[in-house]
């Protein structure tokens, strides 16, 4: 057996404790299936009097975490420390400039500087690792990369943040509403305090970003998503939902149209015959339609120190291997801008969601203002008042460009009886 392959963890929570019990626990499977051993050199971390529940006794212990892109003995450095910018960044840039190869789970690194870092790594023919960023122990950078390589992949799409499916798959399960939920949700540590990343849909357009680069050779683009979140979903919307034969799950959705990249993270109605609809509590699951292999789904834990330690031990066995390939699908000098393309002129279902004052010709109004816009409505259902007078009108249009939608709600902007402004979500389609 070869030498083993020294590597350096920076950032020790509860990630990087795990790849340490996991190499313990695993090391002699891993040094067979890797062809040598995965040996843990150095670590470093803010605190080093933390209790972390492993013995950091057989490790270097490096203050300045940069400090280990130099070291002498380290061949691949890891990094757990998260941040798009600042220390993660530096020392990814340090460690793949000292000619060692770097393993993150950061995904809004690899969302923002993902080319930079990349262009870098194959100019020096070393390896950057990023299985753990996207959907953690969820092998789909791989499946993409490499199981789905010789397909032309049409489209990627999936529940890519497992907090915003525990709050909607339990607020569908118990008729909850989303405030009382969220508390739930971060009492059980499913949400952090500040919830904003996951709810707002930043963290699936992070790894959105990510799968389409992979999926259609196009650079980076993260600027490039259209990002809402969930905020204003109320369990009123999940039981329409539900009354049409759909669940409402938070997708990131990216696809070429027209020679350019479309990429959207928003909450979607999903037909209940269609298997994302299935997919509950914190769970994430990525699909990727081949030209040629058809539906791919990938369906897993999306967090968790036990699962995402794997991902990340899974890209050291692969730098042992020597297996490194190309940084996305291919050379990052080969990528190309895919251009942006913009949503208006994409046609589709609608489903939109007022908060009316509970007054005559509120209905008409609303109606209107749709058929000016020449959108077509195929269902509208209102309920009965709420707590504070209000009434909620739900419709569902026939096929419309979404431009036709914005303008028929632009409309409406200045109207005195919406309380509140309306929500869009769109019905998940196969052309979608």
């Amino acid at each position: 057996m070869t030498a083993p392959l020294r590597i350096a963890l920076a950032g020790l929570g509860t990630v990087g404790s795990g790849v340490i019990r996991l190499i313990n626990e695993n090391g002699a499977m891993i040094a067979q299936r890797a062809g040598r051993p995965i040996s843990i050199v150095a670590v470093s971390a803010r605190d080093r009097n933390r209790d972390r529940g492993v013995d950091l006794s057989p490790y270097k212990w490096v203050d300045d975490m940069d400090a280990l892109a130099g070291e002498p003995d380290v061949d691949c450095v890891v990094e757990m420390v998260g941040g798009s910018d600042g220390p993660a960044l530096t020392l990814a840039r340090n460690s793949l400039s000292h000619g060692k190869s770097f393993v993150t789970a950061n995904k809004a690194m690899i969302a923002h500087h993902g080319m930079e870092l990349a262009l870098l790594a194959e100019s020096k023919g070393i390896s950057l690792k990023y299985e753990a960023a996207v959907a953690g122990g969820i092998p789909v950078i791989k499946g993409i990369r490499d199981g789905a390589s010789a397909n032309r992949i049409e489209r990627v799409y999936g529940i890519l943040n497992g907090t915003s499916n525990y709050i909607l798959t339990t607020m569908e399960k118990h008729g909850s509403d989303f405030d009382s939920v969220l508390k739930d949700a971060q009492a059980l540590g499913y949400a952090e305090a500040d919830p904003g990343f996951d709810i707002d849909g930043v963290d699936a357009a992070h790894k959105l970003a990510i799968l389409a680069a992979l999926s259609f050779g196009t650079e980076v683009d993260f600027d490039g998503v259209e990002v809402a979140g969930i905020r204003g979903i109320m369990s009123a919307d999940i039981g329409q939902a539900k009354a049409l034969g759909y669940r409402i799950r938070l997708l990131g959705m990216a696809r070429i149209d027209g020679g350019k990249l479309f990429q959207r993270v928003n909450a979607y109605l999903v037909p209940e015959s269609h298997p994302l609809a299935h997919i509950e509590g914190s769970t994430n699951a990525v699909v990727a339609e081949g030209n040629f292999s058809g539906r791919l789904m990938f369906q897993g834990a999306g967090a968790g120190d036990g699962p995402t330690a794997s991902a990340v031990v899974a890209d050291l066995i692969d730098i042992a291997r020597n297996d490194g390939g190309t940084v996305f699908s291919v050379p990052a000098d080969k990528m190309v801008k895919g251009g942006r393309a913009q949503s208006g002129n994409r046609t589709g279902k609608s489903y939109i969601r007022f908060v009316v004052a509970d007054k005559p010709g509120v209905l008409a109004e609303i109606t209107a203002a749709m058929r000016d816009a020449q959108v077509s409505i195929e269902s509208m259902i209102q309920t009965e008042k709420t707590n504070e007078g209000s009434v909620l009108i739900s419709m569902v249009t026939h096929e419309s460009r979404e431009c036709d939608v914005t303008q028929g709600l632009e409309k409406l902007v200045n109207s005195s009886s919406l309380q509140g402004e309306p929500v869009v979500m769109h019905l998940l389609s196969d052309e979608d």
